[in-house]
């Protein structure tokens, strides 16, 4: 989550739409979701796109960026969102 301090307005749509515009050239598959984004990708692939964002507010003139990241790494099987997303599902219709 990238968030910018200190810009005078509680809203924040202008610069969720600034950095995602560095989301989508970077070409990782990601989900924009109410609360924050999700992306899925190579671990160098994500943290190098996470800067990009980060710098990306600096740009636009905000003076104090806070980016927190969330990484979820599992090395004995291939994850996506979307089968994560298939698993929770096929339990619930179980019970």
């Amino acid at each position: 989550m990238v968030t910018p301090l200190g810009t005078g307005s509680p809203s924040l749509s202008a610069y969720v739409a600034k950095v995602h515009k560095v989301l989508e050239e970077s070409g990782l598959k990601y989900q924009l979701t109410p609360m924050s984004t999700i992306v899925e990708g190579e671990v160098d692939e994500i943290l190098d796109v996470a800067r990009k964002m980060h710098e990306a507010l600096f740009e636009e003139g905000v003076l104090r960026v806070v980016t927190s990241i969330r990484i979820d790494d599992r090395r004995d099987k291939k994850l996506t969102m979307e089968g994560k997303v298939k698993s929770v599902m096929e339990k619930l219709k179980q019970g």
